[in-house]
């Protein structure tokens, strides 16, 4: 075609949007049955017929006292488990494709219902977002979660859809990460994150591996949505926070301390202990090498955080390193304590507690970092700049 070619470069750049991108709105969900974790072992050893391996629960009482998480909630209702005893006996039995059924028909009612909000917040119609993207480590199926929810919100027909699965508890992260370089390459593009976790992909009786209890102590349900866009159109969007950088590390040698594995048990996984020191030992050069093209010369105690709350052996260890002072993760340790870890939805609640921190709480911190922790042994940091609309709220 005559003169294309010259062209697009100029086609390129109207095409981009020309500031950063912004979270525009959050909204989160919990299914409504729910457990206290003083409550859940006895529980779940009751509802996998397991009360006879007192040893076992002994362990994970201890477990679950340690996670610091004091409230879970969960999809699954004893009647639903005991519709399916055999594969919460043992956990060599196939029952993957009974386990993606119940996720299939749960999982986009829940992701519905933290968008729904998220959508309602930001004050625009559902058929002007142009981008969705999904996460989740429960279902591995096509089409799934995000064909769902076109119907379900409503949105347009031709919206670009991106599915993320089975990554871990960094998804959360990497969803944002993605949904930041969509907003910044496509002018006028608004994108919708959903992260929605069902953890009976792979709940189970205990077993004599440790990573079984672990897991159980920890994970819970959820689904956290977030709508980000550039080129904020105001007085209707209202930012909060700007995405100002993001990157990704890897660990060397650390692939055997965080794994997620579907199989035809369901979806299983590893925990290491080691993962405290590693994210510890780990954190500041990350951290550094974020902040540093940035030339701001600020301390750690000057930045407002969201970090994933994996347990709260993680954010006991990134307190001690950078010596923050008692309330810098209170978001974190708010989310742990009340939810527990949701995989990839963690961080959008860790951001939305952020929020009310900033709003109602007078945070004053203007800038701060978002970190996501994963297989690999993986570190997904975020640099974010708190807004005036936001801090004026």
């Amino acid at each position: 075609m005559a003169g294309g070619p010259s062209n697009l470069g100029k086609i390129q750049c109207t095409r981009r949007a020309q500031g950063s991108a912004a979270v525009l709105a959050i909204g989160t969900a919990n299914p409504v049955n729910h457990v206290s974790q003083e409550e859940f072992p006895d529980y779940y050893f009751y509802v996998t017929k397991s009360e006879h391996l007192t040893d076992h629960k002994d362990t994970f009482k201890t477990i679950c006292g340690a996670i610091g998480t004091e409230n879970r909630f969960f999809q699954y209702t004893e009647e639903q488990l005991n519709s399916y005893p055999d594969f919460l006996l043992q956990r060599t039995l196939p029952s993957l494709e009974v386990r993606l059924d119940i996720v299939a028909s749960a999982a986009p009612q829940l992701a519905a219902s933290a968008a729904k909000k998220a959508i309602a917040k930001w004050g625009r119609p559902a058929t002007d977002i142009t981008h969705l993207v999904v996460s989740t480590n429960s279902d591995a199926s096509a089409p799934g979660i995000d064909v769902h929810l076109v119907s379900l919100l409503g949105l347009r027909l031709n919206i670009c859809r991106t599915m993320l699965q089975l990554n871990g508890c960094f998804t959360g992260s990497s969803a944002l990460r993605l949904a930041k370089d969509l907003a910044e390459n496509n002018r006028g593009a608004r994108v919708l994150v959903v992260c929605v976790e069902l953890s009976i992909a792979g709940f189970c009786g205990p077993d004599d591996h440790l990573d079984t209890l672990i897991i159980h102590a920890l994970f819970g349900d959820g689904a956290g949505a977030v709508i980000v866009g550039a080129d904020t159109m105001h007085p209707v969007e209202q930012p909060m926070f700007e995405m100002v950088s993001a990157s990704q590390t890897i660990i060397p040698g650390t692939q055997h301390v965080l794994g997620v594995k579907m199989g035809s048990y369901g979806v299983g996984g590893k925990v290491s202990t080691e993962l405290y020191k590693l994210v510890a030992d780990n954190i500041e050069p990350c951290l550094s090498e974020a902040f540093g093209p940035l030339d701001m010369g600020a301390q750690w105690n000057d930045l407002f955080w969201a970090v994933h709350p994996g347990a709260r052996g993680i954010l006991d260890g990134i307190d001690k390193k950078l010596q923050l002072e008692p309330t810098k993760l209170a978001a974190s340790r708010s989310v742990l304590r009340n939810f527990g870890n949701m995989f990839s939805a963690t961080i959008i609640f860790v951001l939305d507690q952020l929020r009310r921190r900033i709003e109602e709480e007078g945070e004053r911190a203007e800038w701060g970092v978002m970190l996501g922790f994963g297989p690999g042994f993986t570190i997904e940091t975020m640099v974010l700049h708190a807004t005036g609309a936001l801090n004026k709220n």
